[in-house]
């Protein structure tokens, strides 16, 4: 039986906890018969503490995965997918009333091709977002300031908080993951879908 590791741009047990629970749904259809290991390295994600829209949550996550491969390639770091997590903000205008959403992203990449997914979103108090967007606070701290609690990103995440946990921060990572791994176990249909175009 041969092994894969995966490498994810964090060290935290959420985001890690995520994948693992991500491989789980499809690692037999990406590689039958291979034993997988997820392994965490903290690396840059290149954006602020608190991605604010959607491009800088993608770039993010993209930037978090590339670093995993410039590590694996100076350091000969036998890694076969390199996978960048990144939460944060979308600020939407909707008759002419802000909206701010809580989404996931990752970004999975082979070294060669990568692709994007992303969970959905939770829709943020207004009185979060403005201590987020207006007065700068990180959203790990203010979470923890709004639900009166401590470590809430390590545990259920603001979204187990806003969700009343029915959907934890590993669960959005979760889906995120399942999605951007989608063009790599589900190859078939995207050679198919390409083709076509």
């Amino acid at each position: 039986m041969g092994k894969t590791i995966i490498a994810v741009g964090s060290t935290r047990k959420p985001k890690l906890n995520a994948v693992s629970e991500a491989l789980e749904t499809f690692a037999s259809t990406l590689d039958p018969g291979t034993q997988f290991e997820v392994v965490g390295l903290e690396v840059e994600s290149g954006v602020g503490h608190t991605p604010a829209t959607c491009g800088e949550l993608m770039r993010g996550a993209r930037q978090r995965a590339e670093a995993l491969v410039e590590h694996a390639r100076k350091k000969g770091a036998e890694w076969k997918y390199f996978v960048g997590l990144e939460g944060g903000l979308d600020v939407l205008e909707e008759n002419g009333s802000r909206r701010v959403f809580l989404e996931s992203w990752a970004y999975v990449s082979d070294g060669r091709r990568g692709h994007f997914g992303r969970s959905g979103g939770v829709e943020i108090p207004e009185t979060l977002a403005h201590e987020v967007l207006e007065r700068g606070v990180e959203l790990s701290v203010a979470i923890d300031k709004f639900a009166g609690e401590a470590g809430i990103r390590d545990a259920q995440g603001a979204w187990g908080v806003l969700s009343g946990n029915l959907i934890t921060r590993q669960e959005a990572f979760r889906v995120a993951v399942i999605a951007a791994f989608a063009p790599f176990y589900n190859e078939k249909m995207y050679r198919v879908v390409r083709a076509a175009n």
